[in-house]
């Protein structure tokens, strides 16, 4: 046997070219469409319960970055139906057995880097939201109510007719906000490549949805009164009129009780708005500019002077008149009486105007009871206690400075007042005394809800116009309270708003205490638009589905969700980051 030692074999390059792989190109036969497929394998069922139902969707390796929760899909059916579906959850699951979180596993992951998705499944759980359909007179929805075949591929919706019709989004109405998930607008190959979404603001299948109306909920810094103005903008554009009892048509009047002093600046244009701006808003029909018909109604107020270079607005002064007292006389209650108390007062009240007449003034009351002789008959008589008369006394005191100032009184400015496409202001900022400025705005609401609803109105102006009535910090005047004055107030705008459809009024409710507002009211409210909220009280009490109440700590300026049920699906919008008027 021979010695090998440290042989070693040489090969020819002829040798090593017969060892290697022959290489190969394969191209795979068809074109992928969509993003994925249903699998059976993980479940496939549709159930009249909804928590019962199972929709997974497998996304292929290449779409898995732009798949997000809440995205739109659609699945078809072998003869051209279509199930819209919404996505609520998204998972990996392994696609070989591995231990991922072993020692060795973990450490080459980090050294790596990256992720071969090939190595997962990516699955999304879908929610079942329509099947769409064509029924000759263009496409139609209903519940969901068939199962998809497995192995349907699934494809993004991004056709602007199909994702209308699956949320149920009416093509004309007011406009709100363009669509959006997870806080980006959903685009479609139209153009313009937005979905806008409106309100209902016809008779065609109901009543306008501002008839039923509106609540704009948001924190400080949330966009809130700049999403306000831009929705009531459009209620002032000049194609806006609604159909009264006599056939004819009428634009509305707006009248907005403004704490902060800032929707009289809604008579002005925004100086950033451009002209590339003006053409986007008139392809998608939306009323902008200063609105020329805006008046600022100044409540005279005491010492309280109302100085402003904000906007260019026409300012007119006035006063409320103790006469209104007559018909509203929880006006002068002052404090939280009792149902004792508050029936004294209205004793008190309706002796007073029996004996100095509808004109009787405010201070002409107050001495009336000053009258030491009027106490002590009641007293006698049984009819008031002193004590009680002394109660009602002290907390009827107090409004010298809101009753019957040197300035017009509101009841001569009603044609001037509620102008039908007009926009009545009433700034309270300057108006140092909370009191003094409850008095006013629930003077002047009052005197507009009584006119609408009473079957024999003092003011026709009132009860023939069509109204938006908007009210800017509303938990202040609308508080769910025990005192029997805040029941009285309670009680008439909770009525108010049932008889909204009836009378064409619509209340626009603007808040950041949502849960600070009476249940009577708050359940009356058909549209709620909900911008960031960070308290939890309040975002329970906006009452929104549980996938969209998640989110609403997160939204940032300008993103909201909206939730109204005779209009559409819940959806999150995206408002417009300009002002469609001016706006500081």
């Amino acid at each position: 046997m021979s010695d090998l030692g440290d042989f070693t074999p040489s090969l020819s390059t002829d040798d090593t070219d017969a060892d290697r792989f022959e290489e190969s190109t394969i191209t795979p036969a068809g074109t992928d469409t969509g993003i994925g497929t249903i699998p059976a394998s993980q479940g496939l069922k549709i159930a009249e319960d909804g928590d019962d139902t199972e929709i997974r969707a497998s996304i292929t390796a290449g779409n898995r970055s732009d798949v997000r929760l809440g995205k739109y899909l659609l699945l078809s059916y072998p003869d051209d139906e279509r199930l819209f579906c919404r996505i609520t959850g998204l998972e990996y699951v392994q696609e070989f057995r591995t231990d991922d979180a072993s020692e060795i596993h973990v450490r080459r992951a980090m050294r790596n880097g990256e992720v071969e998705e090939r190595d997962y499944k990516f699955l999304a759980t879908l929610e079942p939201i329509a099947v769409l359909y064509d029924d000759g007179d263009g496409l139609k929805r209903r519940m969901a109510d068939r199962v998809p075949k497995p192995e349907t591929v699934v494809r993004e919706a991004t056709d602007t007719e199909e994702i209308k019709t699956g949320l149920k989004m009416p093509d004309d109405g007011v406009f709100l906000g363009h669509l959006a998930v997870g806080g980006e607008k959903v685009r479609t190959a139209a153009e313009p490549p937005t979905i806008d979404y409106r309100l209902k603001d016809d008779y065609e299948a109901g009543d306008p949805l501002v008839f039923r109306h509106t609540l704009i909920a948001g924190g400080t810094g949330s966009g809130k009164t700049h999403a306000a103005k831009n929705v009531l903008r459009q209620y002032l554009g000049s194609e806006r009129a609604y159909e009264l009892d006599d056939g004819r048509t009428v634009s509305p009047a707006v009248v907005q009780f403004d704490p902060q002093d800032e929707y009289a600046q809604m008579h002005d244009d925004n100086p950033t708005i451009g002209s590339e701006d003006e053409r986007a808003f008139e392809r998608e029909e939306i009323a902008y500019g200063g609105h020329d018909e805006t008046k600022a109604f100044v409540p005279k107020v005491g010492t309280s002077t109302y100085s402003t270079d904000d906007h260019r607005a026409e300012q007119v002064e006035f006063t409320v008149p103790f006469s209104m007292v007559r018909t509203n006389k929880w006006l002068v209650a002052g404090g939280d009486l009792n149902d004792n108390q508050y029936n004294a007062l209205t004793y008190l009240l309706d002796r007073f105007f029996k004996q100095h007449g509808g004109s009787g003034t405010y201070r002409e009351f107050k001495s009336f009871l000053d009258d030491p002789a009027l106490r002590e008959e009641l007293d006698e008589s049984g009819r008031v206690h002193e004590a009680t008369f002394d109660a009602v006394k002290r907390r009827a005191y107090g409004f010298d400075s809101v009753f019957d100032q040197s300035a017009p009184p509101i009841t001569d400015l009603v044609h001037e007042f509620v102008r039908p496409g007009g926009l009545s202001v009433v700034p309270t900022y300057h108006i140092n005394d909370s009191r003094a400025t409850e008095v006013v705005v629930l003077a002047l609401a009052s005197l507009l809800v009584d006119q609408k609803l009473s079957n024999d109105p003092e003011f026709d102006r009132i009860k023939e116009t069509p109204m938006v009535l908007g009210m800017d910090e509303a938990h202040n005047f609308l508080t769910g309270a025990e005192s029997a004055q805040a029941r009285k107030v309670i009680g008439k705008f909770a009525e108010a708003a049932k008889q909204g459809r009836k009378e064409r009024l619509g209340l626009f409710l603007i808040t950041q205490d949502p849960q600070d507002i009476a249940d009577a009211v708050f359940k009356q409210v058909n549209t709620k638009v909900v911008l960031n909220l960070g308290d939890e009280d309040a975002i329970s009490a906006v009452n929104i589905p549980t996938n969209l109440a998640g989110k609403v700590p997160y939204m940032e300026k300008g993103q909201m969700v909206v939730y109204s049920p005779d209009n559409s699906e819940p959806v999150e919008l995206i408002g417009l980051s300009k002002c469609l008027t001016k706006h500081d």
